[in-house]
């Protein structure tokens, strides 16, 4: 009888295990499934950045001008015109003709940027034509008195060389029309040298005839010693004052 018992405790007491077994693991904490991790996005590339300068900015034709610049997140850059492809940063001389605007192209992955300089080449002034000088001016400079010895009238050898070139003129210049004043040195009276100037004025006056200048256009006038070209009292100063003087009468 107790054989018996024991063979259908056994059992028992297993499944009675089992049980407890099954019920534990039923009633544990559950295993919590994890969710992936999102990845976050890649940052977007930085936009390149790029300045450019130009100094001096106003150069004369044949000077130069040096081009400065320098960039960020750039991968490729170029300067137009005429300069072409350039790294990073740096710096080149041009030598424009004439005034141009340069333009500096930055780009990367974050997109292109650009820039630019001016240089001005300066327009050299227009030289002046040159002015005709005026006849007055031209009567100044070309005339010339014909001076004389002391008592005389008559035409020196270098009075020769001096009316020869006032005929040149008076010939190269038929519109102008001549006084030719007489003077004297301060010796002798008023009326001797009043006679004496006008005979110099004369002669002055018929040595042009000669020379192939119309006596219609000139005229003469005696000054004697009233009009002294020199104050002073020497031998130099009375030969200015001795002479046959051109005055432009119109």
């Amino acid at each position: 009888m107790k054989l018996a018992s024991r063979s259908l405790y056994r059992p028992g007491l297993m499944a009675m295990l089992v049980a407890v077994f099954v019920f534990a693991a039923g009633c544990g904490p559950k295993k919590v499934e994890q969710k992936p991790t999102p990845q976050m996005p890649a940052p977007a590339a930085a936009r390149p950045t790029v300045t450019l300068q130009a100094s001096p900015s106003s150069i004369n034709p044949g000077e130069s001008s040096t081009l400065s610049w320098n960039s960020t997140d750039a991968t490729q850059l170029s300067i137009a015109p005429e300069v072409g492809p350039v790294t990073a940063q740096g710096s080149t001389k041009v030598t424009p003709a004439a005034s141009i605007t340069y333009t500096i192209t930055a780009s990367g992955p974050g997109g292109n940027a650009s820039a630019s300089a001016s240089v001005t080449v300066n327009t050299p002034a227009p030289t002046p034509a040159p002015t005709e000088p005026s006849i007055d001016a031209l009567f100044l400079k070309e005339v010339r008195d014909a001076y004389f010895d002391l008592d005389k009238a008559d035409i020196r050898p270098d009075a020769h060389v001096a009316l020869a070139k006032t005929a040149e003129f008076l010939k190269n210049y038929p519109q102008v029309k001549v006084t030719i004043e007489g003077h004297c040195d301060e010796r002798g009276s008023t009326e001797y040298n009043l006679g004496l100037g006008d005979r110099r004025a004369a002669a002055v006056k018929q040595y042009l005839v000669s020379l192939g200048v119309s006596g219609d256009r000139m005229s003469t006038v005696s000054y004697g010693k009233e009009k002294p070209f020199c104050m002073e009292s020497t031998e130099a100063c009375w030969q200015q004052n001795r002479r046959g003087h051109f005055v432009k009468a119109n």
